[in-house]
Order: structure tokens, then sequence, then C-alpha cells
């Protein structure tokens, strides 16, 4: 072995842990012989034990109601109150919910029901928390993104802030018709990752209504610890829901600023 490799193969360990001082990824995985380290194969099962885990957890409804009307009382004390409103899928249960995308993307007959009560004057955006593949993500992140971009918007009319079990994206097109809004957010679970059990997305739509597509709308996602913080969470769905306003549209043809590339030879990063 020449000299230059010998190096090559004492240095591939640091390298592999600066890497990973980057990512939570499984990079530069050591091995013991021909197989895995018994540390790493029980870091994998655990790691897939909590995406199962999100993905079958029901949510909290209570509670998750009882943090957002505190936050919101907080964040809006100056401006009109925010209620909150619980509602439910089509979907009965978690293992209906997980087998049948459609029934959770309309609501159930008492929700359209709670819905048809509120005053129909209409607002200028409805907020939708649901669960989705994730109820861990909500709870522990869906009231810590309102309190910061709550404040922000404290001029905008916002209907009751829905509460919804068994949720999917699309659920937040009935609800904001019902609500007579100009633009929706869906505050959701996304579908965890190996490394990612609890990362929050949201998902903006302008005029929502039933048949809407994806492609009609815009996502910021990863919002998590590790992730896209609240604030930075925040201020971008201040930017998306006052171009969306200002353009009447979200989606593919909302168009993104884009970031420049940097230049050969530059890393990209400031020090």
């Amino acid at each position: 072995m020449s000299e230059d490799s010998h190096r090559g193969d004492l240095s591939a360990p640091a390298a592999a842990a600066r890497l990973r001082a980057y990512t939570p990824a499984r990079v530069g995985l050591g091995r013991t012989g021909v197989s895995q380290r018994v540390r790493d194969v029980l870091a994998f099962q655990l790691a897939h034990a909590q995406a199962r885990d999100a993905v079958h957890a029901r949510l909290d409804a209570s509670a998750l109601q009882a943090a957002i009307m505190a936050t919101a009382a907080r964040a809006r004390a100056a401006s009109v109150p925010v209620s909150v409103l619980r509602l439910h899928s089509a979907a009965a249960d978690r293992a209906t919910y997980l087998q049948r995308p459609d029934l959770g993307r309309r609501l159930d007959e008492n929700s359209r029901a709670a819905l048809a009560r509120v005053d129909g004057a209409g607002c200028d955006l409805a907020i939708i928390v649901a669960d989705g593949l994730s109820a861990l993500a909500v709870e522990r992140h869906a009231p810590g993104v309102l309190a910061e971009w709550l404040p922000r918007i404290a001029d905008w009319k916002i209907g009751p802030v829905c509460v919804v079990e068994h949720g999917r994206v699309a659920i937040g097109d009935e609800i904001g018709l019902a609500l007579h809004a100009e633009l929706s957010v869906v505050l959701i679970g996304e579908r965890p990752g190996l490394s990612s059990p609890d990362s929050l997305g949201a998902y903006i739509t302008w005029q929502p209504r039933p048949g809407r597509t994806d492609a009609e709308r815009n996502c910021i996602s990863n919002i998590r610890s590790e992730g896209l913080s609240y604030r930075e969470a925040a201020a971008q769905l201040v930017n998306c829901c006052v171009t969306a306003r200002q353009r009447r549209l979200t989606g593919n043809a909302f168009g993104e600023p884009k970031a420049a590339l940097p230049a050969p030879g530059m890393s990209g990063v400031q020090e």
C-alpha cells in the first residue's frame, strides 16, 4: 500500500466525523469485520421504531387545543382573539385513516355542522392544524410556530384555528371554503423519516376549495429542532402569505427566489 493511500485510510474517520456534524443522516458508519457495529444497528432499530410510533400515534386533541388557545391569547392580546375549533375527518380511527387516504381529506358530518355554525362573514386566513402522519410533530411544534407567526399577522382577520384529527393536507380545502377564507395554511405532521419522526410542514393554498391539487399549494417543510426554526418558519409563512395575496395565487405559478450558487472553488459558507 502506498503512503498516500495509507494516509487516505487514516483520514476517512475524521472526514466522516466532519460530515456527521452537519447532518443526522447515517454517514461514515464503521464496521466490525464484514458487519455493522452493534451500536449502529441498535440506533437504526430505534429510529425505525420512533418513525412507526409517530405514524400510529393518536393526537391528543384536547391538550393541543388548550396549548393553541393559550398561545393565540398571548400572541393576539391586543387584537381580535382567535378561537380554536376541534374537528374530525371522515376517517373514524387511525387504522382507517392510514388505509383510506381519501377519508382523511374530508370532514365527518358533525364537523361540517360545527363549521356551518361559524359566522359566515369570511376571513383573510384559515389556519388548520392536522395530525397528518406524525401527531408528535404537531404536538411539539405547532404551538411554537403559531407563537412566532401570529404576532406578525396581527392585522389579518383569522378564522377559528381548526384542530383536525386524522386529517390530511387537502382537508384544509373544505375547511377554507366553509370559512370563506381567502387563504388557508395547514400545519401538519409530515411523513416520518429515519432521523425525523417529528417534522412539521406548512401548506399554503390560495382560495381553498375541494379539488385543489398539490401543484396549487406552496409548502414549507422540515420545521423542527434539527431543521427549520420556528422564527424562520414564521418569517417564511408571512412572506408566502403576503405574496400570495399580492399575486392572488399559490403553487407552481407562484415562483420562488433562487439563491445564487457559489462560484467554482467557493464553499458558499460564510465564516
